[in-house]
């Protein structure tokens, strides 16, 4: 149970005379006609939360035997919990760019690998957000957490410029500034590894301007949620629909949390800092009943790619599936994910298949807002969501965090099928037991491709190939091939922001003109 959140019930009105007795039910069926109209007319509310590097089996509700996670088991039990739904891609920027445009990454130009504090590049000023289609449908529209898409030239790829009315957070990973020397767990206790060198520490923005370098860490959920609660709160007061992107950077590492969550957990530095997100989902469940906006409100959960395996005990964990961040194995592209809206969306599990691709068409629909005039790579998922039909997803291409089009995706899964025609390990990936994972593990075709049946096979273990190709797996070969060939004739590989460079000019700087830099960008 959610702290603190109740269902609470309205007593019956009293009949009193017998003329009431014959009026009441009359009365009552004509306003629930008006409440049902006024529910159907009303703009839903929507709060998208994103985890960081956590993997499909970290949470409780994923199976995990230690993880204390129970507001978002509580969703998950409550909610539609997904058990076959995919981010874009296997490492943050480009996940997160598909995740906001409904576009696989390549279009947007969001490749190879991640923007860095220094990017001249960033998610494209001509993509649309998910943030823009509200916008222009009403919404107030406010995202905390990390950005990772991009810094450029006079800020002007940061969330403010991409629909976002507020933001609040850091510009990019928290490890992409020195921390060897920062509180990561009150009272004093420094940060695990030493992070990036040689680059400005990590600024706390607000819009544009930068209001704390290096970010206090211990201090920054809390911030994060008492913005999100009086944003919510201001929503509800003015009775204006909202997008509310909470992308947290937990559990990323290096782990951080404040006072309350510190030594807390029985998995350590990571189960601290699982816990503390799991502490922001309570906090805004609770926002939204004190709100009187939980039935108006679809929460959605996921995370943007698997666990970094490389960080050990403190990396997380993919559970049963194959390898980790990085990668194109399931362990670093299969995503825990919870849909939750009392009322609307029943409780259950659904084995359909999904992505973060779909995100931005199915909260487009939701809102009877317009969908944007490009090509998109995701699906209205309506029909899964309120149990009215299947997924209309029924294939996910796999790329690699370095795509091009001479090897297309590596991987494409169709229905239960999943057929690996390349892959390849990951420094991501590494210090697991199985050498496929591992960063010198290089790139490898496969010709026939690994075919594995997901549904029997979800680790990846069996090549179904391996004992010949009878009819029906040669049927579904032919079929897989057909749509990863189709699918390769419209993808467009958009010119790469990632690929435009460094300048260390770029790089936020609370104090512009001082000396020596990186080192003297200190204010707080």
């Amino acid at each position: 149970m959610v702290r603190g959140v109740r269902v609470r019930y309205r007593r019956g009105l009293p009949g009193g005379s017998a003329m009431g007795q014959r009026v009441l039910p009359w009365a009552m069926a004509f306003l629930a006609l008006l409440a049902l109209r006024g529910a159907a007319a009303a703009a839903p509310n929507f709060v998208l939360v994103l985890a960081d590097d956590l993997g499909f089996g970290d949470l409780g509700s994923y199976g995990h035997p230690s993880s204390a996670t129970p507001h978002l088991d509580w969703m998950a039990s409550r909610g539609l919990r997904f058990t076959d739904f995919y981010s874009s891609s296997s490492v943050c920027s480009p996940s997160r760019a598909a995740l906001l445009t409904g576009r696989f990454q390549m279009r947007s130009g969001v490749y190879p690998g991640v923007f860095s504090p220094g990017s001249r590049g960033g998610l494209p000023l001509s993509e649309v957000t998910i943030a823009e289609v509200l916008k222009a449908a009403g919404y107030a529209t406010a995202m905390v957490g990390k950005w990772h898409l991009g810094l450029g030239m006079n800020a002007s790829f940061l969330p403010i410029h991409q629909g976002f009315d507020h933001f609040l957070g850091v510009p990019y990973s928290h490890d992409q500034g020195p921390c060897q020397n920062l509180t990561c767990f009150p009272p004093d206790i420094k940060c695990f590894g030493t992070c990036d060198q040689g680059i400005v520490p990590v600024p706390l923005l607000w819009n544009q301007s930068i209001v704390q370098q290096p970010v206090s860490f211990p201090d920054l959920m809390p911030l994060y949620n008492r913005f999100s609660r009086n944003f919510i709160a201001d929503c509800a007061r003015r009775g204006v629909p909202f997008l509310l992107y909470y992308a947290s950077h937990h559990t990323h590492y290096p782990q951080f949390a404040s006072q309350e969550y510190t030594g807390q957990s029985r998995r350590g530095p990571f189960g601290d800092a699982l816990a503390e997100f799991d502490g922001s989902v309570g906090q805004l469940l609770q926002a939204l009943q004190d709100n009187g906006l939980a039935n108006t409100t679809l929460v959605f959960f996921t995370s943007d790619n698997g666990p970094s395996t490389l960080r050990m005990a403190r990396g997380g964990s993919s559970g049963l599936l194959k390898c980790g961040k990085g990668t194109t194995y399931e362990g670093g592209m299969r995503e825990p994910a919870v849909a939750y809206w009392p009322g609307r969306i029943t409780a259950g599990v659904t084995h359909d298949l999904a992505s973060t691709l779909d995100v931005l068409p199915t909260l487009t629909a939701l809102a009877g807002a317009a969908l944007p005039k490009v090509a998109l790579d995701g699906y209205d998922l309506s029909p899964v969501l309120f149990g009215s039909g299947k997924s209309p997803r029924q294939t996910m291409f796999f790329y690699p965090p370095s795509p091009d089009p001479l090897h297309g995706p590596f991987a494409v899964r169709f229905g239960k099928y999943k057929a690996h025609y390349f892959t390849q390990g990951s420094l991501h990936s590494d210090t697991t037991p199985d050498e496929a994972c591992h960063g010198l593990t290089p790139l490898t075709p496969h010709l026939p491709p690994l075919l594995f049946d997901l549904e029997s096979d979800p680790a990846e273990n069996y090549d179904l190939l391996q004992s010949g190709v009878g009819p029906e797996l040669l049927q579904v070969l032919k079929e897989i091939q057909l749509h990863k060939v189709l699918f390769e004739q419209r993808m467009e590989f958009g010119e790469s922001q990632i690929r435009k460079g460094r300048d260390p000019a770029l790089q936020p700087c609370c104090l512009p003109n001082c000396t020596p830099k990186p080192s003297c960008c200190r204010c707080s």
